[in-house]
Formats: structure tokens, C-alpha cells, sequence
């Protein structure tokens, strides 16, 4: 039986590794073909009357690990010098402005319909304003670097912006001047322990000399987050100023204090550091949407009570988009098309509590906003090609 799982499981990662390499040949994003997969491999089960234990609690802990290996690989392909500032200035807006109001729209309306407090409103409906960088990022690997690089700043910062929104709405009973105060006191604390963190951690990469050299930094990095998670500090900001930090080293030499770093050595080791990444955040990112693919049933994608809100949700994030990438004079083709909903959806949809949970926000709703909106997205990725 043991190795019958084991058989099986390397199978289906072998082929998410298929869907991966297809993807810019086919256009087709490979978290709709993961989903598929991981709801074929559910049938399969249930024909042959496998027993399969109950996986909903893997969800939320793939999820959290495959949220900092996402953002941490993100952070490391971003450079930051004076070219980038631009760019930089226009993913920050076009990744905080929509998304606060199309939260703050989308809970307007739900608090309209169904008479909930505006608060409980805002809170399921923030999840629906993060765009995926799980998705969003593997897919785009085929445009112009410089649509590239906004989708990776964009992507990355809404995840950070999206997580920090609803931690504070969703954690603050009352929302008030104290609240704010608190709020930045948070924000300063991670970001010392952060430098702290990082500096300490690069002299670590740059010394240690045992054969086994990124499992402990990826460890630590993982065990900071939970831990300033556990204090309700925004540890996304830890690890994408960790990744800055790395992916930018070269950026830094004119500081005396990078010597100590040994940054010949370093910058070999920070290579390698992000080939593991980039390969944990495949293993882990395939498992977690073939996994949720397998939880889905067709009554979820089937659901009409849902669909017409499903696809409201999508018209109105194009809608916002189409208005903010207007006003920052980008190219509308293809980034209009690029704000999919995945994996930060999903898991600040389970990090709702039952007392704050509404009968709308379902997990119907946000499968169909998912598949819709990666629908959108690989319609508007036809044709488009690296220059």
C-alpha cells in the first residue's frame, strides 16, 4: 500500500511538471489543468471505492508554506535600483488602490443583500480582492520581461497587502485611532526584526560550511513567520524584505558592512538558494491545487445560486482594473486580463472564523470566482509571446 501511494503520488507531480512546461506553449494556466487533475484523481477514488482520509486540514498548512516560498521567490527575482522605480511606484498602486476598493465595493453590496454588519462584509469580502501570485506569476513566463517583472512586484505585494488587510479587520474587534496605533507599532517591530533577521541569516548562508546549507535557512525563515504570525505581526514583510535583500545583494557593495557578508560567496550561494526555492514552491504550490482540486465536487462548480455573484465579482475586478491600469498608462493587453484569484483566496477563506462566517461566502463562490477569473486570464494571455 506504501508504495502504491508513493507510485502515485510521484505521478501526479510528474505531470503538474508536464502542465508547468506545456503551460507557454498551450496557454492554458496549469492550476486549471492541477484542479482537474486532483478532481479526476477524486472520481477515480470513488469508482473504486478508495478510501481517501479527510484532507481539508492540509489545505491551510500547504497553503501558509506555499504563501512564503511564493512570495520569498518573487522577492528574489525583483531587482531594485533607480530603472525600477517607475515600475515599482505603478505595482504598488495598482496592486493596494483596487484592492481596497473593490474589497470595500464587494461589502457594500454584500451588506446590502444580507443585512450582516458592514465589518463581517468587509471581512469575506477581502479574500476575493487579492490577486494570486500563485497563479499569476508561473503563468506569465511567456510575455516581455517588463510585463514580467510588474505581474511578479504586482502579484507579490498583493498577497502582503491582501494578508495585512485582513488580519486587521478580521483580528480587531474595534476598529478605532488605538487600533491604527497598534497597527504601526506592529509594522515598525517586524520591520527591525526583520533587518535583524535577514542580516542574520545571510552571515549564516555566507558561513555555514556543513553539506546540508538551505534546508536550516528555509526552516528559519519558515519558523520566523509562524512565530511573528503567532503575535499577529505581518511576517510577509520579513520575507519579502529577506528576498530583496538576497536578490539584491550586488545593489549593496557599496555599503562597507556587506564585506563581513562575504559576498563572492554569498552571491554562489544565493544562486543555488534560489533553484531550491524555486523547485519547493513548484512541489508545494502542485500539491496544494491538485489536493484542493481533489476536495472539489461538481454541486461546488455547479452551484447557480453562486455562479451570477461568481461572475459579478469577476466583471467588477476588470472593471476596477481596466480604470487603474487606464490611469497608469499601461498596456492593457495582457495585464488588464492578469488578476486571478488562487491561493490567497482560498486560504483567507478558511482563515475565516465560524463566527464571522456568511451563508453567501461559500466555498462554491470561490471556486467559480477562481475558474473564471484564470478563465479571463488565459483568454487575455492568447497571442501574446516574449519580445
Amino acid at each position: 500500500m506504501t508504495a502504491a501511494i508513493i507510485i502515485f503520488i510521484c505521478i501526479l507531480l510528474l505531470l503538474a511538471y508536464v502542465f508547468d512546461v506545456s503551460s507557454p506553449l498551450t496557454k492554458i494556466p496549469s492550476v486549471i489543468l492541477l484542479l482537474i487533475l486532483g478532481w479526476s484523481v477524486r472520481q477515480f477514488t470513488l469508482g473504486l471505492n478508495v478510501h481517501i482520509p479527510d484532507l481539508n486540514p492540509l489545505l491551510p498548512f500547504l497553503g501558509t508554506i506555499g504563501l512564503i516560498l511564493i512570495v520569498l521567490e518573487g522577492a528574489l527575482e525583483l531587482e531594485l535600483n533607480q530603472s525600477k522605480i517607475n515600475v515599482i511606484k505603478k505595482s504598488t498602486f495598482l496592486a493596494l488602490l483596487p484592492m481596497l476598493l473593490f474589497a470595500f465595493g464587494l461589502a457594500y453590496f454584500i451588506y446590502f443583500w444580507t443585512n450582516v454588519s458592514f465589518k463581517l462584509a468587509l471581512i469575506n469580502a477581502i479574500p476575493f480582492s487579492v490577486i494570486s501570485s500563485a497563479i499569476a506569476i508561473p503563468s506569465v513566463r511567456n510575455l516581455r520581461e517588463i510585463d514580467r517583472e510588474f505581474i511578479i512586484y504586482e502579484s507579490s505585494l498583493s498577497d502582503i497587502f491582501g494578508v495585512l488587510f485582513f488580519n486587521f479587520i478580521a483580528l480587531n474587534e474595534v476598529i478605532n485611532g488605538g487600533t491604527f496605533g497598534t497597527f504601526f507599532i506592529q509594522l515598525l517591530i517586524i520591520i527591525v526584526i526583520s533587518f535583524v533577521a535577514v542580516l542574520g541569516l545571510s552571515f549564516l548562508l555566507s558561513r555555514i560550511k556543513h553539506h546540508i546549507t538551505f534546508a536550516p535557512i528555509i526552516l528559519m525563515v519558515i519558523l520566523i513567520y509562524a512565530v511573528s504570525k503567532y503575535y499577529h505581526l505581518p511576517g510577509l514583510i520579513f520575507i519579502l524584505v529577506f528576498g530583496l535583500f538576497l536578490g539584491n545583494l550586488d545593489e549593496l557593495k557599496n555599503f562597507k558592512w556587506i564585506d563581513k557578508l562575504r559576498p563572492e560567496k554569498l552571491n554562489k550561494e544565493i544562486i543555488k538558494f534560489k533553484e531550491i526555492t524555486t523547485e519547493a514552491t513548484f512541489l508545494v504550490r502542485a500539491l496544494f491545487f491538485i489536493i484542493f482540486g481533489f476536495l472539489i465536487e461538481i454541486k461546488d462548480i455547479m452551484n447557480i445560486d453562486t455562479f451570477l455573484w461568481a461572475g459579478g465579482i469577476v466583471i467588477f475586478i476588470l472593471a476596477l482594473r481596466w480604470l487603474f491600469v487606464s490611469i497608469t498608462k499601461l498596456p492593457k493587453s495582457p495585464l488588464l486580463f492578469i488578476a486571478p484569484r488562487g491561493l490567497i483566496t482560498i486560504l483567507l477563506f478558511l482563515s475565516i472564523i465560524p463566527d464571522q462566517s456568511i451563508t453567501l461566502i461559500n466555498k462554491s463562490l470561490v471556486i467559480q470566482t477562481i475558474v473564471l477569473s484564470v478563465i479571463v486570464m488565459m483568454f487575455g494571455l492568447f497571442n501574446k509571446s516574449k519580445a
